[in-house]
């Protein structure tokens, strides 16, 4: 299998054909359907993979929107502030920003029936595959719904905190709601009890499907947030799940940081453990250039579509890409711009366009602008509306993102690009050990390496052509963590995790640590009675 206009992506599309509409974990009261009957059930790999479509097709279709503004915008990491009364949407975006969300927030339904639809998904998939022969293709694609459920259940139970446990299809009673220690209790037992059957090959053969070292990493992850989640330390098995990735020597830190965002990256990229596979035309969900660019950019990246301008990162976080020589600083778009070649990129308007406080004679006159992005916002108007106005000045407020690189192949009506998005990779798994280390485990040696800290940490550091370190401490990894992953959907599991997710950053004051979880959706507690709303909802 192949990527960009691939195999993979072409599999996961029939599937999506019987998809069943199972919205929420309360609608499971569906009559069971297939194409397969006793005479045509999978009998092969690729039959299997085949089957298997609709719970990858399902991951997409919220990740790298939906779900990621969940866990980015709730952050110092991205924003969505209004411009003159644009990009309000009824207030989503300042919600998340402010931890003002409620039970009917657009992204904590919409999301809630993304990973239950997942879930019920997945099975669906092992009912139909109870009765098929037995062949190791078979158990193969057992295990790989397995992990597939689990990680939606991962999703669903960092974000939400106390959730069903969803493992059977066409039930008719509604599910009951299990604490958020059990359900991490659950997710660690399957990904342990399947980890023998799943494949370990990599690359394009089992690019964007579970691997055993994505069940590694999605232990791993599980176990470094096991404070958060069970109130326990579990450094020494993050630890150990790292080295059984590093061990398995099937991954190592790509060249260049940027190829692994970038339109074209896909399983020749050698650190992506497990991605979410984007095209432009048959996969849609990816639209970082369509929300976060400017539309004086359009000619510069060659974008066939215009682009919203709306969402940016704030000060205080851009500020953290002050390492010298650093690659990951060039992800980021502040200052004055230029295009290719070196010309600068200007807007033709008035200086009252410009800035429209501005009351100068000339005031009207037509006026050339450079564009220049800048990290600070200054609010106007009344500060609940959370809108810093929509002259030139204003629309340049906030630096701009160009890690998921601007693709001059995006779909130009629904401005999809097709950049696959990384869920686990390598760096994150050396920072992952790094932190438990810190947090109390033994380093250990892998591969004849002795592994601190700051071997780890300095791994990454030259990686990405950034000084290296001669000792590290953990609020040191955490600038570390945000510098490299950025935008990757980790943010709000991180700054949870060290304790500073009540920390007052851009417009946002709100301390209140109860906004670690998301509300239970009212829709979802209408419909299944055994719901118990999370406190402070």
């Amino acid at each position: 299998m192949t990527i960009k206009g691939n195999n993979m992506k072409k599999l996961i599309i029939p599937g999506a054909a019987f998809l069943l509409a199972l919205s929420a974990c309360t609608k499971l009261d569906v009559p069971v359907e297939s194409e397969y009957t006793e005479g045509n059930f999978p009998t092969n790999e690729a039959s299997f993979i085949a089957a298997t479509g609709p719970a990858y097709s399902q991951l997409p279709t919220r990740y790298a929107v939906d779900y990621w503004r969940m866990q980015e915008m709730s952050t110092d990491a991205a924003i969505i502030p209004a411009r003159g009364g644009n990009y309000v949407d009824g207030g989503q975006y300042r919600q998340l920003h402010q931890h003002s969300w409620t039970p009917d927030h657009p992204n904590v339904q919409g999301v809630w029936e993304w990973g239950y639809g997942g879930i019920n998904t997945c099975n669906r998939i092992l009912l139909l595959f109870e009765p098929a022969p037995e062949s190791a293709s078979r158990t193969r694609a057992i295990a790989e719904m397995r992990a597939m459920r689990a990680l939606y259940h991962f999703f669903m139970m960092d974000l939400y905190g106390n959730i069903p446990i969803v493992t059977v299809f066409g039930s008719k009673t509604a599910p009951e709601q299990s604490k958020r220690a059990d359900v991490a209790a659950f997710i660690e037992s399957e990904l342990k009890a399947i980890i023998p059957d799943l494949d370990d090959r990599t690359g394009a053969i089992t690019y964007g499907r579970p691997t055993k070292w994505m069940a590694f990493a999605m232990l791993e992850k599980l176990y470094l947030n096991a404070p958060v989640y069970t109130g326990q330390q579990r450094n020494a098995e993050v630890v150990a799940m790292a080295d059984s990735i590093l061990a398995g020597k099937r991954y190592s830190l790509d060249a260049n940081y940027i190829a692994i965002f970038a339109p074209e990256n896909g399983p020749q990229i050698t650190e992506t453990i497990f991605a979410v596979p984007y095209d432009a035309n048959k996969i849609d969900g990816c639209q970082f250039s369509r929300f976060g660019l400017h539309t004086a950019l359009v000619d510069k990246y060659s974008l066939p579509f215009r682009p919203s301008i709306a969402m940016s990162t704030i000060a205080s976080y851009y500020a953290k890409f002050n390492l010298a020589g650093d690659v990951r600083n060039t992800t980021w778009l502040a200052g004055k711009q230029f295009d290719n070649a070196g010309k600068p990129i200007t807007i033709a308007t008035t200086k009252v366009g410009v800035d429209d406080s501005y009351t100068g004679a000339d005031a009207k006159d037509p006026y050339t602008w450079q564009l220049d992005f800048t990290p600070e916002m200054l609010l106007r108007g009344d500060p609940a509306n959370m809108d810093i106005g929509n002259d030139e000045l204003a629309k340049a407020k906030g630096v701009r993102s160009v890690k998921y690189y601007p693709d001059k192949n995006a779909n130009p009506s629904t401005r999809m690009q097709n950049n696959d998005m990384p869920v686990f990779r390598l760096a994150d798994v050396l920072l992952m050990k790094a932190e438990a280390i810190l947090r109390g485990a033994a380093a250990t040696t892998v591969n004849g390496e002795l592994q601190p800290p700051v071997v780890l940490v300095n791994k990454i550091r030259t990686r990405a052509s950034a000084p290296t370190v001669t000792a590290i401490t953990l609020d040191e990894l955490l600038e570390e963590r945000a510098r490299e992953l950025a935008w990757e959907g980790w943010r709000r599991n991180d700054l949870i995790r060290f304790g500073k997710f009540e920390d007052a950053w851009g417009f946002k004051t709100d301390n209140d640590t109860r906004k670690r979880l998301y509300p239970i959706p009212t829709s979802e507690k209408v419909l299944n009675p055994n719901l118990v709303q999370n406190p402070g909802y």
